[in-house]
């Protein structure tokens, strides 16, 4: 490892990611001081912490560590395709509104697209006004966010948890207007009810 490129992929991944040293410190449950010293050169994480931090960025951890430079990685840039409600559901808007990029390593392992959320209801994981990177597929495991067509045409952004009778869309924010919602094997197929996608990433602006 390259310490000094390892140092500057850190900061610079952090910074494409709008996070601040002590989110990034929260999501790896150590202390803010405790990262800082990873930025500044005092200490270096194991390889356990080093996969968890090139997970949260997208890319490899030869890229992090700096075997590959993080310039050699060109990007990828993908749509924004419109606004995901995280509250009541609305249409779906097919525009798109901007581009955001994602890793040529992160690419490889799928097809993306970004929406962009609207509301409450997910708060506090997703917030008004995040970017959600979201890798298309039509199943996932219950846990997972995702991006959930109603009706065929209504799209929101909510936790499933899957039943052997059905499947529930859920909110984590108990005060949001968007209750829990269950929906049986009969109208998954009548209404219908279809999984488009899963969350990877969400992006959030701190101004």
């Amino acid at each position: 490892m390259d310490k000094q490129i390892f140092i500057n992929n850190l900061r610079n991944l952090r910074k494409r990611k709008f996070m601040t040293q002590a989110e990034v410190a929260k999501f790896l449950n150590i202390t803010p001081q405790a990262y800082a010293h990873y930025e500044q050169g005092y200490t270096s994480p194991d390889i356990i912490t080093c996969k968890k931090i090139a997970a949260l960025f997208g890319v490899s951890v030869d890229v992090l560590l700096g075997d590959k430079p993080l310039n050699e990685s060109k990007g990828v840039k993908i749509p924004v395709l419109g606004v995901i409600p995280a509250g009541t559901p609305i249409e779906a808007v097919e525009d798109i509104l901007d581009y955001e990029d994602i890793s040529e390593d992160m690419a490889r392992r799928g097809n993306y697209f970004a929406l962009k959320v609207h509301g409450d209801s997910m708060l506090p994981t997703v917030k008004d006004g995040d970017v959600v990177i979201v890798r298309q597929q039509e199943d996932a495991e219950s846990g997972q966010i995702c991006v959930v067509m109603i009706n065929g045409y209504d799209a929101t952004l909510k936790e499933i948890k899957k039943e052997p009778n059905g499947i529930w869309i859920l909110p984590h924010n108990p005060n949001s207007d968007f209750k829990p919602s269950f929906y049986s094997k009969e109208e998954i197929i009548k209404k219908p009810i279809r999984i488009i996608g899963v969350a990877v990433e969400i992006r959030r602006s701190l101004q």
